[in-house]
């Protein structure tokens, strides 16, 4: 076999010098300590770009001012030490008797002083000026930051993208900067502008260095300080990725703290006691969630810092060494001696900790970077807005077509098999036991999670092709876990229809179709009053006042538009009489709009068009209540075990005998009602 051939043949995993390819390969593919420190740099350097690609947010005739202003700020002390060295060289060359005593070295050296104090003055004047820019500019970035924050939670992912626990820590981590419990992003990018003028007066003392005495002298303090700094730097980082490991126990303690603190939950806490195991708990998970930050602190902190002081110890002792071979061969004068001495006092410091700018780049940077993390996290259950169809508004039909979903992929089923059809412009009320899942249901329509399998669809079109928060628009939806805003009656109704808000009929209208007109009435300030006492002139209501409040919110947002009315236990916190009035009032203004109501209380449910009950995820009986009770299945079953709670003598006594008395005579005469009742409806 010829020479070319047996190259040809050679085993392609085999390199030239004969050893085998796996190895070679992974000799060529090991990165090189110079491929590591390009990595490095890149990784540093993009963070530090994204920061400063910040900056314009803030406004670029505000960012340019401060610029301008850092910049001075730098070169003052650099003057001053120039200054302060031209008087100490006249100093000593009087003491030496050089200059003609009739030369007047006295006015030079008094003109040297004067302009060397009104540089320190205009130094102390423009100082603040920088930190007040640097103030508005961090806060007029931390808006666009919380727009941004605000964007992705409250945008169009999926709630089930919110739940993790994997968001649910980036977003503490992200949320907490502008809780003031961290450094923001906008803290971090103005922050890089007085860090500007740092890095300027470390050039210029280097510089200084190196003309008086040797380039070589001025390149190894800068060097010296540099690789200081740059090692400070790297222990406040690592720190504070141990800080961030710690967001679930961080999330823990937040909760255990407001348990303690939050008016909401203390008077039960007080009631069962529960105050001193409380107490043992939070100082437990305290101690979880700072140990390791104490430890890491000695670990990666002081251990470091001590050896990075001996490498400023030994590179400044070279320089100081340098500038006094210099001044021993009278190379250099008093002049020169003193600005080298100053300039490398000055280089030197730049290695220690900046008050004004370390920690804000430094945890407001991670505070960034959580930031973007939880957008990526979010976004990669969003579809683009580009690629979603407008909703349709609903015709005919809504469809749910063996609808299966379930919480997580471990998660046991709630919704399996379901078929459901809602009918435009009719009420749909859907009933079963407690885990049916009925709220899913809702929260399936509402777009708020995507069905495991199957579809919804309206009118033939899928709702996961639609987009979600364009659909959302067209629905007016109450969950049993209603927000209770801590803001003015008005605008906990008018949150329904926004661009209804200032309309204060529209906003009494749907008080008055709720029930809540005369709770409104007897507000302080009517619409203006905020509901909750810790406000001065607040009020705080009642769990029923605060449904009929939602119920308004809800009837609002069908005036404002949406033609999908969804109430998920409307009533839960009303008495029986007045959830009589309720569904009495809904059944006059919801002629036309379709409904979906929820509700465990069986006799106000007779009067919807269509009746659905769900068992083990899945419908098992559908019809108007006439249906279902002549089927004497599942409803009829429930609907006559609460009826009889009614009929049994002694079953209400005292004041709430009539109320009792009235229920149960609603429920018997169910039967006869709900022909005429389903064609009003209709």
């Amino acid at each position: 076999m010829s020479d070319g051939q047996s190259t040809g043949g050679q085993d392609p995993n085999e390199n030239s010098t004969g050893r085998q390819g796996p190895s070679g390969q992974d000799a060529r593919s090991r990165p090189t300590p110079g491929r590591r420190i390009a990595a490095w740099a890149r990784r540093r350097g993009s963070r530090w770009v994204r920061l400063l690609r910040l900056l314009p947010h803030a406004g670029l005739p505000l960012v340019l001012g401060g610029v301008v202003l850092a910049l001075v700020l730098a070169i003052a002390p650099l003057a001053v030490i120039v200054l302060l060295g031209r008087l100490l060289g006249l100093v000593g060359a009087a003491v030496a008797g050089t200059p003609d005593p009739a030369a007047g070295w006295w006015d030079d050296a008094y003109a040297v002083l004067g302009v060397a104090v009104a540089v320190l003055v205009v130094q102390q004047v423009l100082a603040p000026y920088l930190t007040g820019l640097v103030e508005v500019a961090s806060r007029r970035i931390d808006q666009y930051c919380i727009d941004r924050l605000l964007r992705a939670s409250l945008g169009d992912a999926p709630v089930s993208a919110l739940e993790s626990p994997e968001a649910l820590d980036i977003l503490a981590d992200a949320r907490a900067a502008f809780s003031r419990w961290s450094r923001t992003p906008g803290e971090a990018a103005a922050a890089l502008v007085p860090l500007l003028s740092r890095y300027v007066q470390l050039v210029g003392a280097a510089v200084l260095v190196g003309v008086v005495t040797s380039p070589a002298a001025g390149l190894l303090i800068g060097l010296t300080a540099l690789g200081v700094r740059f090692g400070v730097r790297g222990t406040l980082g690592r720190y504070g990725l141990l800080f961030n490991s710690l967001a679930g126990h961080r999330r823990k303690v937040a909760y255990l703290r407001d348990l303690a603190t939050t008016s909401a939950v203390t008077k039960e806490v007080r009631l069962l006691g529960i105050l001193p195991w409380l107490r043992a708990r939070l100082r437990a998970d305290t101690l979880a969630q700072y140990e390791p930050l104490w430890a890491g602190s000695r670990r990666l902190q002081f251990w470091p810092f001590v050896g990075f002081a001996g490498i400023a110890l030994v590179g400044g002792a070279v320089v100081l060494g340098l500038v006094a071979d210099a001044a021993a061969t009278g190379a250099v004068g008093l002049f020169g001696l003193g600005v080298a001495l100053q300039a490398v006092l000055v280089a030197m410091r730049f290695g220690v900790y900046f008050p004004e700018c370390d920690v804000q780049t430094q945890y407001g940077l991670q505070s960034f970077e959580a930031l973007e993390r939880f957008e990526a996290l979010i976004a990669e259950g969003t579809a683009p807005r580009s690629v979603l169809a407008p909703p349709p508004a609903p015709a005919t039909s809504i469809r749910f077509e063996g609808v299966g979903f379930r919480y997580g992929d471990d998660a046991p089923w709630v919704l399996r098999g379901l078929d459901l059809t809602i009918d435009v412009g009719r009420s749909t009320a859907l009933v079963g036991l407690n885990g049916a899942g009925k709220t899913t249901l809702v929260k399936l329509l509402a777009r708020l999670y995507q069905p495991t399998e199957g579809r919804i669809t309206v009118d033939g079109v899928d709702l996961a092709d639609v987009d979600a928060a364009a659909w959302q628009q067209h629905l007016a939806l109450i969950f049993q876990d209603y927000v209770r805003y801590e803001l003015t009656a008005g605008e906990n109704i008018g949150f329904g229809a926004p661009h209804l808000l200032d309309d204060d009929a529209a906003l009494l209208d749907a008080a008055t179709r709720a029930g809540a007109a005369e709770l409104v009435g007897s507000l302080a300030d009517g619409l203006r009053t905020e509901l909750s006492s810790r406000y001065t002139g607040g009020r705080d209501l009642s769990g029923g006042q605060w449904q009929r409040v939602a119920l308004a919110r809800a009837l609002l947002a069908v005036r404002g538009g949406a033609s999908v009315l969804v109430l998920d236990e409307p009533t839960a916190q009303l008495d029986v009489r007045a959830e009589a009035e309720f569904f009495d009032r809904f059944l006059a203004t919801a002629h036309g709009v379709t409904s979906l109501v929820i509700s465990h209380r069986f006799s106000t449910l007779r009067h919807a068009y269509q009746i659905v009950v769900l068992e083990h995820g899945a419908v098992v009986e559908q019809g108007d209540h006439a249906e279902l009770m002549a089927l004497d299945g599942r409803y009829a079953h429930l609907f006559e075990l609460q009826a009889q709670r009614f009929r049994t003598p002694g079953a209400a006594t005292g004041s709430g005998a009539s109320t009792a008395a009235a229920a149960g005579s609603t429920a018997a005469s169910a039967a006869t009602t709900t022909t005429t009742t389903k064609e009003t409806v209709r």
